[in-house]
Order: C-alpha cells, then sequence, then structure tokens
C-alpha cells in the first residue's frame, strides 16, 4: 500500500522572538535576538543570569479567565499556539460534534512543574487551603494536549511526551506517523515549555549544564568556540498536520512536507552524547532513508546547535559522518542563538522556522558567532540569512537522556 502523504497547513507560536507566525520568521530572519536578563526571580545565588524569557504574553488575548486560570503557563502557551496553527490552517472544527480522526501530540520535557513549584511554596507558607484547586489537573505533561483537544473537540489520536529536549520533534513525528498510518487525517502537534522558575531553574545550573556568561548578546552562541552551556527559553509551537488528500480536498495552504521522522537513545549517559556520535548518525540516516532521499539531496540543515561545548562538537562530528565532504557546503544554522532553548519546545518552534523556510527561500542565521571553532568548521550561515531555494530540510534534536530525534521536510510538490 502507498504511504499516505503528510503536509504542514497550519503554524503557530509563543516565542522570545516573536508571537504568530509573521512574527517569529522575522525574528529568526533578521537574527533577531530573544535572550534577556533574567527579570522573573533573584539570580544572586544562581551561576546562570539569562534566559529567553516571554513578557508580553497575555493569556486573556486568547482564552477567557475561568479557563486561564484551569491551565499552567506551559499549557496556555500550547493552547495559545494551536489556536493561532488551526486559525492558519482554516482547519474546521466543532466542539459540539467530536472529530475522532484529528487527535493532538505535544511535547514537553517538565510539563507543569514549575508552576508546581510556585504551588508547593504556598503549600510551606500558608499550608492546604492556599493550593489552586486545579494543581492536579495542570502539572501532568499531557495538559497541554488533552486541552487542546477539548477545546476543539479533537478525539483522535492523543499523545503527549516527555522527552526532554526531543520532545517537541517527537511530537511532530508521532502525529507525522498517525497520519501516515491512516489513524487520523489531521493532527494537532509541536511542543511547549515554561520551565522559568527559580528551583527548575537552577536544577540545570547546578550541573553546569547553562551559559554563566551574564551578556544576553553573546550568552547563547552555539558553535562559537567561546560557548560555554545552553541558555534555557520557554515558548511553544504548533504544527497542523494533514493527510494531502484532505487538505487539498479543502484547497488548503500546503507549507511543505513532511517525508522522514526517526528517534532513537544513545544508551550511553544521561548528559554527554556519544563520544563518537554514533546514534546521532543512526537517527539522522533512518530519517533520510523514510524520506526516501540520500544526503546529498539536504540544502539545509536546522542543528540541534545547544551551545554547549560537548554537544555542539559532537553534532557537527556525526554530521560529517552523515554527510561526508558535502556537508562543508551545506549550511547549517543554529536558531537557539535567537530563541534560546525552550527544551521541549525548541524541536517544534525550529520545525516551524524550517516549514517557512521553502515558501521564503530564506535560510535564517547563527547569530553571537564570533570565533571560529577547529572542532565546529561548518558553515554555520554566520550572524546573518541568506537567500537560498532548497527543496528538502533535515532537523535535528538531541536531549538529555541520549533521545535523539529528527525529521526530514521536503518542499510540497503536488
Amino acid at each position: 500500500m502507498d504511504r499516505r502523504r503528510v503536509v504542514v497547513t497550519g503554524i503557530g507560536a509563543i516565542t522570545p522572538i516573536g508571537h504568530g507566525k509573521e512574527d517569529l520568521w522575522h525574528g529568526a530572519s533578521t537574527g533577531r535576538s530573544g535572550v534577556c536578563s533574567i527579570s522573573r526571580f533573584d539570580t544572586s545565588q544562581i551561576r546562570t543570569k539569562v534566559a529567553g524569557e516571554i513578557n508580553d504574553f497575555d493569556p486573556s488575548d486568547y482564552f477567557d479567565a475561568k479557563l486561564t486560570r484551569r491551565m499552567d503557563r506551559f499549557s496556555q502557551f500550547a493552547l495559545a499556539a494551536a489556536n493561532m496553527a488551526i486559525e492558519d490552517a482554516g482547519l474546521p472544527f466543532d466542539p459540539a460534534r467530536p472529530n475522532h480522526r484529528i487527535g493532538a501530540t505535544m511535547g514537553t520535557a517538565l510539563g507543569g512543574v514549575a508552576g508546581a513549584e510556585k504551588q508547593h511554596r504556598a503549600y510551606i507558607d500558608q499550608g492546604i487551603r492556599a493550593v489552586d484547586p486545579s494543581l492536579a489537573l495542570t502539572v501532568f505533561g499531557g495538559a497541554g494536549s488533552s486541552n487542546i483537544a477539548i477545546r476543539y473537540g479533537f478525539t483522535g489520536p492523543s499523545n503527549a511526551n516527555s522527552n526532554s529536549c526531543s520532545s517537541g520533534t517527537i511530537g511532530i513525528g508521532e502525529g507525522f506517523r498517525y497520519i501516515r498510518d491512516d489513524y487520523a487525517n489531521a493532527m494537532i502537534t509541536g511542543g511547549a515549555e515554561a520551565p522559568l522558575s527559580e528551583l527548575s531553574f537552577s536544577a540545570f545550573s547546578i550541573i553546569r549544564a547553562m551559559s554563566t556568561n551574564s551578556d544576553p548578546d553573546s550568552a547563547c552562541r552555539p558553535f562559537d568556540k567561546e560557548r560555554d552551556g545552553f541558555v534555557m527559553g520557554e515558548g511553544a509551537a504548533v504544527l497542523v498536520l494533514e493527510e494531502l488528500g484532505h487538505a487539498v480536498k479543502r484547497e488548503a495552504i500546503i507549507y511543505c512536507e513532511v517525508l522522514g521522522y526517526s528517534c532513537n537513545n544513545d544508551g550511553h549517559h544521561m548528559v554527554a552524547p556519544r563520544p563518537n556520535g554514533e546514534c546521532a548518525v543512526e537517527a539522522m540516516a533512518a530519517a533520510l532513508h523514510e524520506a526516501q532521499i540520500s544526503p546529498k539531496d539536504i540544502g539545509y540543515i536546522n542543528a540541534h546547535g545547544s551551545s554547549t561545548p560537548l554537544n555542539d562538537k559532537i553534532e557537527t562530528l556525526a554530521l560529517k559522518r552523515v554527510f561526508g565532504e558535502r556537508i562543508k557546503r551545506v549550511p547549517v544554522s543554529g536558531t537557539k542563538s535567537m530563541h534560546a532553548h525552550s527544551l521541549g519546545a525548541s524541536g517544534a518552534i525550529e520545525a516551524a522556522i524550517c516549514a517557512m523556510a521553502f515558501g521564503q527561500g530564506f535560510i535564517p542565521p547563527t547569530i553571537h558567532y564570533a570565533n571560529s571553532d577547529e572542532e565546529c568548521d561548518l558553515d554555520y550561515v554566520p550572524n546573518v540569512g541568506r537567500e537560498a531555494r532548497v527543496d528538502y530540510i533535515l532537523s535535528n534534536s538531541f536531549g538529555f537522556g541520549g533521545i535523539n530525534a529528527v525529521l526530514v521536510l521536503g518542499r510540497y510538490e503536488q
């Protein structure tokens, strides 16, 4: 049986560099930085002083007060981005008539843990009566996808994963498989994260995973020789995926086609990747194989590019092993340099940027790049994006726990 083709028909985003697809693209294409000095909490005892904060998000722009109170910030991000994506796609829905052929798959690394931290503080200070009655309904990772399904009456496949920094990519990949294998005609997919609270943030600082550079204009610098750790951010991105015939029948605008997806595990270490990049190589090769294309077809790579010394080096090594000498001629950018690393949402934000790159004919840059590294010696599109027509894009997400996830997107051709 022929594989069902899966296309992207809607994009929504809440990010440090812009809300909505237009602002996200403008931020990514012009090299806007969303990193700032932390204003949410006191950092005097924390090594890291910067983050990708979102300080212009007002949930009342998207939901009424009652619904807002029943959602943690990460779910608010997820539902707001889904609202945008569904509207962008023009996807019909009627909550009074549930649609079992549309579902939701979302990823988040921490879910409502940061919100639970605040409630725990209220409990310690004031007792159980001070705790929000909605806590039990907001803290779990599946709250984001569940709120989307409930709001729109989508009763199809539902999946929430918590696979660290690969979660958003896995959310999209699993949605792709549900449609490809005929379990659904459309899926609301992506990732959402709201980790910027004192304890959650400090946990990553304690293990020295994050940058100690206090300058927002240079802290997040993927592949730069002076990189010293990732910069945490928050946000969400949602893609509407549809079976091609379903999208064509309703004359939907198509951004691109999802061609391949893979996910595996290094089976090596909770933080450090395998030194030879072997499993990242296998993940990229598997996604390319499913897409039925070869490495020579890829015109742009959106790297995981976490800005950590080890991960950027190993990702570069893995790319060389997959693409050979040709990799020196393939543009590879790390857009986290702009929108920061929003853990489980990052892969979805990057997929949204990639989906728009086809129609825009433009490759976004890696900003804050100033010092070349002999072990990271590829074309990282330094500081300024460039015009380019590409037919195939590969997007990497590599997370804590050794989880590797890869998407291959293609220009839509009838």
